[in-house]
């Protein structure tokens, strides 16, 4: 009997290419694929609920795939964790409808960025957020967040080069918090652009620097080079997948 099953993974990207299979690079996709045709004893195809950046983190990852071949639910991610690096663990799996995708089911995804503002690194969060030893206005960070809540075009905060053309997104929620010396962003949306997540993080910082930047200003030109700078990968993390 086949049946879909949905997997949710928690990985430290630090070490892969990001999320999507790629050829002569090691992915997290790649990396489970491997421990599942291992487990299973042939291919499995299996498809992911976003397409992470090389060196972005995921708390919760959603992928499914179907298998004919069942493994009790409780064993599942036991056994596949047994079969990859410490870097990646299955959390859960559980049986879903036959139509559930992974990918085109996502109501919103949660997405974190973690800065550590301090004047001393910590050499055990080097690829795990960004340490920011300049002057940083957390006040102003926080307050700043509440431009980007609504449906708007994004535009200014997407990569160069991206080829998308529908750059509309409806962000529901958007907020800064400190936690210790971190300063987290935390962000809710039905999508994301390609480094959408990380110009915003550049963009407050930007905007805690300089009383006369203008963020609905910046959202109104559509132009990227008036964002501000895309933040590194290593403080970003897909915090939580809503269906």
């Amino acid at each position: 009997m086949r049946v879909r099953i949905k997997l949710c993974l928690a990985y430290d990207g630090t070490s892969f290419h990001g999320w999507q299979v790629q050829d002569n690079a090691v992915t997290v996709q790649g990396t489970l694929l491997k421990a599942l045709e291992k487990l299973y004893k042939k291919p499995v195809e299996l498809h992911g609920c976003s397409r992470t950046d090389a060196g972005v983190h995921a708390r919760s990852f959603i992928c499914h795939m179907d298998v004919d071949t069942f493994i009790p639910l409780d064993k599942l991610p036991i056994a596949l964790n047994c079969l990859l690096p410490e870097t990646v663990s299955v959390i859960s799996a559980e049986i879903v409808k036959d139509d559930f995708h992974s990918r085109y089911d996502v109501k919103n995804k949660t997405y974190r960025y973690y800065i550590r503002h301090s004047q001393l690194r910590d050499p055990f969060r080097a690829d795990k957020c960004l340490f920011w030893n300049r002057p940083l206005d957390h006040k102003r960070f926080i307050e700043g967040c509440r431009y980007f809540i609504g449906k708007k075009d994004f535009a200014a905060f997407m990569a160069a080069g991206s080829n998308i053309r529908d750059t509309v997104r409806t962000v529901f929620d958007c907020r800064a918090f400190e936690d210790g010396e971190d300063l987290v962003f935390s962000v809710t949306a039905d999508g994301f652009l390609y480094n959408m997540v990380r110009i915003m993080v550049g963009t407050l910082i930007k905007y805690s620097q300089d009383e006369d930047y203008n963020i609905p200003a910046v959202i109104a030109s559509l132009d990227r080079t008036r964002a501000g700078f895309t933040a590194p990968p290593g403080g970003l993390y897909l915090w939580e997948v809503q269906y």
